[in-house]
């Protein structure tokens, strides 16, 4: 079972592929959701070299850099093999 930690957010590394599921107009509605509600889904990384790759959650990322926090909800997921 997964355990929710808080990882800095200065420390995840977003790669081009989650980049380019971002779309801006969805992190503003997000980020007031998470004021209201306070029950944001965790975000999935992995560790990476040094710091935390994004796998999973890049609007809630962003939504949060919005709101000024320097850490965030996530799971630990290990690296997929192909």
């Amino acid at each position: 079972m997964l355990r929710i930690v808080q990882v800095p957010i200065d420390e995840i590394y977003v790669p081009s592929s989650q980049k380019k599921e971002f779309d801006e107009e969805k992190v503003l509605p997000l980020a007031e959701e998470i004021l209201e509600e306070d029950n944001m889904k965790p975000i999935y990384v992995r560790k990476g070299k040094g710091r935390y790759v994004l796998q999973s959650g890049v609007h809630r990322l962003e939504a949060m850099k919005l709101l000024g926090n320097v850490k965030i909800k996530a799971y630990i997921v290990q690296a997929q093999k192909f």
